[in-house]
């Protein structure tokens, strides 16, 4: 599997304040996008999991660090990585990019728990595990390759 994977996004207006600068709540929203992309070109049918393994992916923590503000129409280069990850548990570290420019403008993670359909706990099924493996923390700059 790929050391990471990058997902492009175009900043909306209704992602942005009066100012044009993207609201901070929806860095959380890009860092969604990255993982559902990330995961989905691992290979790995998540809706099927969910269904047939009673296996679910729950954001127990997340947390960011804003370096540089992102604004209107702004094309985005969202970096996801499995950094860290056990049977019950994964992390995952995101970096987001001006795609134009290569400027860092924000660095975070999602620590994740699988669950099953109850809310409870359990071991991410055998079959599974390829697609969490971890490469652990990222080097700097966009020039990095998989």
């Amino acid at each position: 599997m790929a050391a990471y994977f990058d997902t492009l996004v175009r900043v909306r207006y209704a992602e942005t304040d009066q100012m044009g600068v993207v609201y901070h709540s929806n860095y959380f929203i890009y860092f969604e996008i990255g993982r559902t992309e990330y995961i989905r070109n691992a290979g790995l049918d998540y809706k099927k999991m969910e269904i047939e393994d009673d296996c679910f992916f729950v954001v127990a923590s997340a947390s960011i660090r804003y370096i540089r503000p992102a604004r209107y129409d702004d094309v985005l280069r969202i970096r996801t990585r499995v950094t860290e990850s056990s049977r019950r548990t994964a992390r995952i570290g995101y970096e987001i990019f001006n795609d134009a420019n290569e400027e860092l403008l924000a660095t975070g993670e999602t620590y994740h728990v699988f669950c099953d359909h109850t809310g409870r706990p359990r071991a991410l099924p055998e079959e599974h595990r390829k697609y969490f493996e971890a490469v652990g923390p990222p080097e700097p700059g966009p020039a990095m390759t998989s």
